[in-house]
């Protein structure tokens, strides 16, 4: 009996097609690192002036850039955790419902309507906020505070126009939703039909399923889509630069007329009328909004990492 040996494998020769888009590919990936690097220096270099800046330089500092930019910085966190804790739950549940409990024919509709919400502009929103929101949620805050106002969060003097942070928050609660349910929404329909399966065969209801099965699979999914949305509210400048009423304080009081401004309205606000080291100290802090921006992804990134190993396919 003769045997054959089967010959050595050679380098596969690639075509020219596949080459060109290898090519284009490994270009395109380039560009967003070679993009990323160029704004991130840009940003250090730019920056520099303005950290080191006093009010003796910059007429916008009255006394250096830290105690400056912290307000800034704590009202940006403060509106878009706020806005968060208000659009999670709904954007869960709207995505829970589009998948798992709606008719098709209406799961459909509610799907693009979804979709169109999240292509309104934002200063769309902003001027909802100002005229159509505002006005509404005075006469609440004022019955809150009569009512609650030993909580600390309701204390205070409540704004006579309703434009407080609150109001923000719940205007980029409203812009955030669409972009977290739209994702949930994708993620609930990869749940393996076989888990959902198992589930009911088990004698589960429909709720335990989706608590046992589809939440389970979910779960980086509606961390990343949360981590999206929050990347959305930290860096949006229109809608709270109508809306807000800022005086620059910090604060916790939520329906007062002293706000904490956020950083992308206040450069927004700004800049126009800045000069001399006035710019510098603005690009400044839009690099500390730059850092929390990456430092959020980069968190973001490492809890969906420690998920990674429970998978549909598992």
């Amino acid at each position: 009996m003769t045997t054959t040996t089967a010959p050595a494998p050679g380098k596969v020769r690639q075509r020219r097609g596949d080459r060109w888009f290898s090519g284009t590919a490994l270009a395109a990936g380039s560009m967003i690192l070679v993009t990323l690097a160029a704004v991130a220096i840009f940003l250090i270099v730019q920056s520099i002036p303005g950290l080191t800046a006093t009010g003796d330089t910059a007429s916008l500092l009255a006394t250096d850039f830290w105690d400056y930019v912290w307000p800034l910085v704590f009202g940006t966190v403060w509106a878009s955790l706020l806005a968060l804790l208000m659009a999670v739950p709904l954007a869960v549940s709207v995505a829970l419902f589009i998948s798992h409990y709606a008719p098709r024919r209406l799961a459909q509709g509610l799907g693009y309507v979804v979709d169109l919400l999240a292509a309104v502009p934002s200063v769309v929103f902003g001027l909802w906020g100002i005229i159509v929101l505002a006005p509404a949620v005075q006469p609440v805050y004022a019955w809150l505070n009569v009512h609650m106002g030993w909580f600390p969060l309701f204390g205070g003097t409540v704004s006579a126009t309703g434009r407080t942070i609150f109001t923000a928050a719940i205007v980029l609660a409203v812009m955030v939703v669409p972009i977290i349910t739209a994702i949930c929404r994708e993620i609930f329909l990869q749940t393996p039909v076989l888990h959902e399966e198992a589930a009911l065969a088990l004698g589960a209801t429909r709720w335990e399923m989706v608590r046992m099965a589809v939440f389970p699979f979910g779960r980086s999914g509606i961390v990343s889509a949360s981590m999206l949305g929050l990347g959305r509210a930290l860096g949006e400048t229109m809608a709270v630069a109508m809306v807000l009423s800022a005086t620059g304080v910090v604060t916790f009081k939520l329906f007062t007329s002293e706000n904490p401004s956020t950083i992308p309205a206040n450069i927004a606000l700004t800049f126009p009328e800045a000069y001399g080291a006035n710019i510098n100290v603005l690009i400044a802090t839009g690099l500390i909004l730059f850092v929390v921006t990456f430092a959020v992804n980069a968190i973001a990134r490492w809890i969906v990492s420690r998920r990674k190993e429970f998978s549909g396919a598992n």
